[in-house]
């Protein structure tokens, strides 16, 4: 578990986990803490939980017990002393804290009108803990490339959550940025853009992103997507956009106004599979038009790496790919 972790939590709950061998905590995946039951640790993929000792325990009734107070100094923590100040986070139910750490949180909504204003008696968390694995997409990048144009293809990458499509085009970012290719007909490196909405692409504190997204790469952090692409289209002129998890109207408007601009767009969505993104309305429209050339779906680990299957734009598997090494890829 990454420090920055460590620092956002209750000093109670950090005296826990500091107690844990470090190998435990290196493959920490999730941090469930609730109040009034078991503090919860996922390690790829299993479910222990943690006792009032510091050990690992696979019972919930021999895990520590949050309190109140545990959850009231977490969320201070979170807010930096100040509720009010996280407001829009807080009504979205997440906050995204130094080191592209995602806290989910949940308690009771507060409605006007219809709609969530905010949330308040708070007393479930989930910190997601985020990794940056340098040449996640390498193995993937040559597959993807438009060497014709000069480019690389639309591109949708797919996956149930947690299965790692963020830390996937993060390095896709990097290496597009840094031109990682050593192929005729190439330039030598893409202007990127990334549009964050959640902060979890580039992890930005106070403008500078905390990941390495290359050194062509602008970063609009914590805007929305579709207004995000448009104000990146506008103004920086990349050559590639990047953005996660896309399904909205108004996305699909914003990707075709990056397309009749010339600018390639790698973009993120959640399912199963291939045939399972046909089922949502806006996404099965840009399968019906052909947007992307490329889709990528994220297979589960095999043996000591991740297999990438790679559909061209009618949906035929073209390749497969085994990344190695990529527990969290």
């Amino acid at each position: 578990m990454q420090e920055t972790v460590l620092t956002i939590l209750p000093q109670s709950i950090r005296k826990l986990l500091d107690g844990l061998p470090p190998g435990v905590l290196g493959e920490a995946e999730e941090l469930r803490l609730r109040e009034g039951r078991p503090l919860e640790l996922v390690l790829r993929g299993r479910h222990v939980y943690v006792s009032a000792s510091g050990a690992l325990v696979e019972d919930g009734k021999e895990g520590y017990i949050p309190d109140r107070m545990d959850c009231h100094q977490l969320l201070d923590i979170l807010t930096n002393h100040s509720v009010y100040t996280l407001e829009e986070e807080l009504r979205r139910g997440y906050i995204t804290v130094k080191g592209g750490h995602r806290v989910g949180i949940s308690g009771k909504a507060v409605l006007d009108k219809g709609a969530v204003k905010q949330l308040r008696d708070i007393s479930s968390f989930n910190i997601r803990i985020a990794r940056e694995l340098r040449d996640a997409a390498k193995p993937l990048l040559p597959k993807l490339l438009d060497v014709p144009a000069g480019t690389i293809h639309h591109t949708l990458v797919i996956s149930p959550p947690q299965q790692g499509k963020t830390t996937l085009i993060r390095d896709m970012a990097r290496l597009i940025s840094s031109g990682e290719w050593n192929i005729a007909g190439m330039p030598r490196a893409l202007k990127v853009g990334i549009v964050d909405e959640r902060s979890e692409i580039a992890a930005v504190v106070k403008g500078v992103p905390s990941f390495d997204v290359g050194p062509r790469t602008d970063v609009l952090d914590s805007c929305p997507k579709a207004e995000g692409m448009m104000m990146m289209i506008r103004s920086m002129s990349p050559d590639v956009l990047i953005v996660d998890e896309i399904g909205r109207p108004e996305d699909a408007n914003a990707i075709h106004e990056a397309l009749r601009a010339g600018i390639r767009v790698i973009a993120t969505a959640h399912g199963l599979s291939f045939e399972d993104i046909r089922s949502r309305p806006m996404l099965k429209e840009l399968m019906q038009e052909q947007v992307f050339s490329r889709y990528v779906v994220l297979g589960h680990t095999y043996g000591i790496g991740r297999i990438y299957r790679i559909y061209d734009s009618d949906g035929r598997m073209m390749d497969s790919v085994i990344a190695r090494n990529s527990r969290y890829a």
